[in-house]
């Protein structure tokens, strides 16, 4: 009993940094609590929990930013990442994660060089969203996070602060009830994971309302800047396995 109370404590806390983290950055949290998790829970059962974990952070910040929401996007978003959500959690149980985090490592921190070295880069029409859910879909699902990979897109359309946050994170919350409802019937979901998703939902709860306090005492300038370090953050855990 105390084993499992000192692991639902370490995981709250975990936890409340990743709400924290994403309601700054709008992302990244996700990332840095999956090798959290797999310390704690084992693989398996790490994605399904970060997802829960997830479906209550992403759905307190788009309740705090619901007036700023970008719902063309949303939708273009929520085209691609259903259906291929529901494809990476059939294929979780036997598909090989480590070289396809480690291509998404490279991808990210190419990101960032390219988006420093292209001052002006071009924007992504509406429709493109379909695309780049489908990529989030398919890589949530198999790696639990892959948030970052749909950083540069919300931000090349101009979005900043509560309006990127918000849309990201209601384009998110499709694609976490769709992998949800996938895990479920591949009997991901089991009475350990359904317990600490539970568990955890406080704290997630507590760090989106502080992160919303935050963002709004910084610059555009800056807002993106913390964004930028976490696409090479991420990257870089990708990178190294982790």
């Amino acid at each position: 009993m105390t084993t499992v109370l000192f692991t639902v404590l370490g995981a709250s806390v975990a936890a409340f940094g990743l709400a924290l983290l994403s309601a700054v950055a709008g992302f990244g949290g996700g990332v840095l609590l999956l090798p959290v998790f797999t310390v704690l829970f084992g693989l398996r059962a790490a994605v399904p929990m970060l997802t829960l974990t997830q479906l209550s952070s992403n759905g307190s910040r788009v309740w705090l930013n619901r007036r700023d929401l970008r719902w063309p996007l949303i939708g273009w978003f929520a085209l691609g990442a259903v259906p291929f959500a529901v494809i990476g959690g059939l294929l979780l149980t036997h598909a090989p994660l480590t070289p396809l985090k480690r291509l998404l490592g490279v991808f990210l921190i190419g990101v960032v060089i390219w988006r420093r070295l292209q001052r002006r880069p071009r924007t992504p029409s509406e429709p493109a969203f379909a695309a780049v859910g489908a990529a989030s879909g398919l890589g949530s699902a198999l790696l639990g996070s892959v948030g970052p990979l749909t950083a540069p897109f919300f931000l090349a359309v101009g979005l900043t602060r509560a309006a990127y946050i918000g849309t990201e994170a209601a384009s998110a919350l499709t694609m976490h009830l769709t992998k949800i409802a996938t895990y479920g019937a591949g009997d991901l979901l089991t009475g350990q994971v359904l317990l600490y998703g539970a568990a955890l939902t406080p704290a997630t709860l507590l760090g989106a309302w502080v992160g919303k306090k935050i963002v709004g005492r910084i610059s555009d300038r800056m807002f993106v800047l913390l964004v930028e370090i976490g696409l090479l953050a991420a990257g870089i855990l990708f990178l190294i396995g982790l």
